[in-house]
């Protein structure tokens, strides 16, 4: 419980005064509930003639809160015996007990509605937690990472600590309260068989412990079976072009039906550990039971004891009524172990470490007004094998930069550094002298807008993956975007114009018209810095003369910095670098590096070929 406490303490922060209100309605009912009971001693009495004294009214002073209090019950009791007879006082002492009962079951029902805004709101926290996370962390971490498995953490995990912790948290709440009350009840009425009865009460706990103490291992290992299905589930929808192509549908069936075999097997031994808490802790609470009807019948017997038979049937029935709290929190315990796994590997995104980090007196940049320029650049993913090495290169404002090489060179892991989706590990990056980890990322990465050779769309209208970005874009303003891009025309085309959804990742839309969408979104953006990366290549040549068209457009009066492969589509570029294994190995004009004959003229005369 402790480990709970400790990783899910700050979530109950927001919720202060539901926790207060369950605790104080639990306290209450558990009250109503001990002196609900109370009343069947003289209802015992009078079915069963067991006390035949008389008793005289007492205060307070008189003597201990138990014994006056118990004194002045069957006083009243008698009291009413006398003026309406043993009959109709059994009726009055009924309908004190079923009010009794309303007011326990009232506020029971109050605690219980006080958790619910806690139980919901919790679950709500911490899916609002994982995707503002996923949102923050750089790209670096979900190269590293797979996506099923991802999915699997925000999705059966969070539902699993639903499950598991946030419905158990009735239990966890309710049934100390219920247990601490109950018990100073039993030592109230008898110190000497409540002793006994505690030391039975760790056999309990240790017969509980040994069924619970696997469970969270074995729980998390079923979880991260589910991943791995959720991850074969995703690469298949991503590759099922690829899987039909190469009739590969039987061995992909066999890796899902694998891992959801395993996954299966894992999950029973957790469900079987788990289902066994219920009767092993109603086994051992009627042991307990049988011992202490024993223990205290035999001093009833005897004439030794400090009871009588009516208040040791009351006894009995307190102690068979704090089983059920027992028993509850016991079943709570193996809940909370299995839906720590998986809060456990939900906390592997939460605390991530994020070393893309915004200084607190970072400025504001309004616009490129010099140029952008990287001095003795180097990086590595993770601080494994080098993928830059100080590069030094100037981008001036106004001018077309190409960067040209093989694949793997390096090009996109440079163009990624400028908006800072990466952190340098060496050298610097400025824009207008100012180096970029002195900026407010937010600030930095609305000065750049970018067109990738994958057209990235949302499964939303053409109208809202156009003004994404852009609070309070107008019809016009998108309209005209979409002119410039080449786009209008083809939109209006469509079934419900700039209204038409697109499909998943614009799946119903041509490579062509996705990339025009894309750049349509960039024209509404109107960046200062726009960058290409390979924003033709996948194109048809038709589609790439509509698309190229487009870019010239965007270009005009813009800082743009171009990745191809294409050498013909950055002939006018003002400046080309060219990279090889992460170095930039020449610079200059299209014409000057081919005078130069070396690296790019190789690269020409192989594109010519």
């Amino acid at each position: 419980m402790r480990e709970f406490f400790k990783i899910m303490g700050h979530y109950f922060a927001p919720y202060k005064k539901f926790v207060a209100g369950t605790l104080s309605f639990n306290v209450l009912s558990a009250f109503f509930n001990v002196f609900s009971f109370t009343l069947l001693l003289p209802i015992l009495n009078i079915l069963f003639q067991i006390d035949k004294g008389t008793y005289h009214l007492m205060s307070f002073s008189d003597g201990s809160l138990k014994d006056v209090a118990l004194n002045n019950l069957y006083y009243y009791s008698q009291q009413l015996i006398n003026h309406y007879g043993q009959a109709t006082t059994l009726l009055l002492l009924g309908l004190g007990l079923a009010f009794m009962t309303l007011l326990k079951t009232g506020s029971y029902f109050a605690g219980s509605a006080c958790l619910m805004p806690i139980k919901t709101g919790i679950v709500r926290d911490i899916r609002a937690n994982i995707y503002r996370k996923i949102l923050a962390l750089p790209l670096a971490f979900f190269s590293e990472e797979r996506k099923g498995d991802i999915l699997a953490r925000v999705s059966t995990d969070v539902n699993e600590v639903d499950a598991s912790i946030t419905s158990s948290l009735d239990m966890v709440i309710k049934n100390p309260i219920f247990i601490l009350i109950y018990i100073v009840t039993l030592i109230t009425i008898s110190w000497q068989l409540t002793l006994f009865t505690l030391l039975v009460v760790p056999l309990m706990a240790f017969g509980i412990g040994r069924i619970g103490k696997k469970l969270k291992k074995k729980s998390l290992y079923a979880q991260s079976k589910w991943s791995d299905g959720l991850s074969i589930i995703e690469e298949t929808l991503g590759g099922l072009r690829i899987i039909k192509a190469f009739v590969a549908e039987k061995k992909m069936e066999q890796r899902f039906v694998k891992v959801n075999n395993e996954h299966r097997s894992a999950a029973m031994k957790v469900a079987i550990r788990q289902s066994a808490a219920h009767p092993v802790s109603e086994f051992l609470g009627t042991l307990m039971i049988v011992v202490v009807l024993w223990f205290g019948g035999t001093l009833i017997f005897s004439g030794s004891s400090t009871i009588d038979a009516s208040t040791f049937i009351y006894y009995l029935v307190i102690l068979y009524t704090i089983l059920q709290p027992l028993k509850e929190l016991s079943k709570a315990g193996y809940s909370i172990q299995k839906g720590m796994a998986s809060m456990e590997r939900i906390n592997k995104i939460l605390k991530a470490e994020n070393n893309i980090k915004e200084k607190t007196d970072a400025k504001d940049i309004g616009g490129l007004y010099e140029g952008i320029e990287l001095k003795d650049v180097s990086f590595s993913y993770n601080n494994q094998r080098e993928i830059l090495h100080h590069i030094n290169l100037k981008i001036p404002k106004g001018q077309t930069v190409a960067l040209v090489g093989q694949s793997g060179s390096g090009k996109s892991t440079l163009v990624d550094l400028i908006p800072r989706y990466h952190e340098l590990n060496s050298g610097t990056i400025t824009i207008d002298g100012t180096d970029i980890r002195e900026l407010k990322i937010k600030s930095l990465r609305a000065l750049i807008g970018n067109v990738n050779q994958e057209a990235i769309l949302f499964n939303d209208t053409i109208f809202n993956n156009i003004a994404f970005g852009v609070e309070g874009a107008t019809r016009e303003q998108v309209e005209e975007a979409a002119k410039i891009a080449n786009a209008h025309e083809f939109i209006m085309e469509s079934e419900q114009g700039y209204d038409t959804i697109v499909g998943d990742r614009g799946g119903k839309l041509s490579g062509g018209q996705r990339q025009r969408i894309s750049i349509a979104r960039a024209i509404l953006k109107n960046p200062p810095i726009l960058i290409l990366d390979e924003a033709t290549s996948a194109l048809d040549t038709e589609s790439e003369k509509l698309v190229q068209d487009a870019l010239f457009r965007l270009m005009k009066s813009r800082t743009t910095i171009a990745i191809a492969h294409r050498l013909s589509t950055i002939k006018n570029a003002d400046i080309i670098y060219v990279l090889h294994e992460g170095q930039i190995v020449e610079q200059g004009t299209h014409e000057e590096l081919l005078q130069a004959d070396g690296y790019y003229k190789k690269l020409n005369d192989m594109q010519t070929l």
